[in-house]
């Protein structure tokens, strides 16, 4: 990977069409979810899209002639991986998404930025909150409050835990993400890292859909919840997952996070125009005070309109 200072400058065009074309991916996930979950219950399509993944992504690999570590360290390493990237943040999103609209669940993930800021605070000793991102952490904060406080004063309704539980993804995603830096200091590539994860998700999964949905009890599908399925697998999975190694190899993680701000605009634009989501004003309000948040904690923004290069202390 090239040298941090030499990658988070500034994107090429072509950079910036593949971070946008993968925001559309991941924003699609949600729409996907929206679909599907109309037909399938919850360990079914999480065990569909990552089953399907795996393969889509271990076809990926022979066809650019890469191999898979076969060492027991490193499966352990994408098991716990898995676990925290994929089984648990899907699981979480699309039972969270059976109460909330597909806008609403991905505008709540976006604060996953924020808590990967709290969980890299505590577990490693280079990335330390500094007074901007608590900024952004508090302003994130009170807008998931505003979204989902209303709600908690009336109980723990569905209405609440679903909001709770699409922030629970959002944690493991964050504890993902400080895990999943080891497998650079194992010598492990990106593609490696994400198929294996993949294929060790799907092992973890396929009990959970065997015992608790019992699938063969299940109708047949519509084609609409097939192609939904497909698309969660090829496209938002195994396709986003390519683009996403691309992107962070050649513009860093810095803009990488930039993607967080466009995941909830393709997201709310499919719910509205194809499954006739109404985004109420407080989920509007909710979300301005994340991305208000999550502009502090990226910092270029910050910087800009600083009348000098602003010197951030740890806390």
């Amino acid at each position: 990977m090239p040298a941090k200072s030499a990658i988070n400058n500034s994107m090429s065009a072509l950079e910036w069409s593949l971070l946008i074309t993968l925001s559309i991916l991941w924003g699609g996930s949600f729409f996907f979810n929206g679909v599907v979950i109309r037909e399938l219950p919850t360990f079914t399509i999480v065990g569909g899209r990552v089953i399907l993944g795996a393969l889509t992504l271990l076809i990926m690999m022979r066809i650019m002639g890469l191999r898979m570590p076969s060492d027991r360290h490193t499966w352990i390493a994408f098991f716990n991986m898995g676990l925290l990237n994929n089984v648990l943040p899907f699981s979480l999103i699309v039972w969270g998404q059976t109460h909330v609209a597909s806008g609403v669940a991905s505008i709540l993930n976006a604060t996953t930025p924020m808590f990967t800021v709290i969980v890299a605070h505590w577990l490693t000793t280079d990335e330390k909150i500094t007074k901007r991102s608590l900024f952004g952490i508090g302003f994130g904060f009170a807008g998931v409050a505003i979204m989902v406080g209303g709600d908690a004063l009336h109980g723990l309704s569905f209405d609440v835990l679903a909001p709770i539980a699409i922030l629970g993804a959002a944690l493991s995603y964050a504890f993902a993400g400080v895990f999943g830096r080891r497998f650079k200091t194992m010598g492990v590539s990106p593609m490696a890292t994400a198929t294996g994860q993949v294929i060790a998700s799907s092992i973890l999964l396929a009990p959970l859909v065997m015992v608790v949905d019992q699938p063969w009890r299940l109708p047949i599908p519509s084609l609409s919840a097939w192609g939904a399925l497909v698309g969660l697998a090829t496209v938002s999975t195994a396709l986003a997952y390519i683009i996403y190694f691309r992107v962070l190899e050649s513009a860093g993680a810095t803009n990488l996070l930039l993607v967080t701000f466009l995941i909830p605009v393709s997201a709310v634009l499919l719910g509205i125009g194809f499954l006739g989501e109404v985004l109420l004003s407080k989920h509007l309000l909710g979300m301005v005070l994340i991305s208000i948040g999550l502009v502090a904690i990226d910092g270029r923004l910050w910087a800009l309109f600083s009348s000098r290069k602003p010197v951030n202390k740890v806390l």
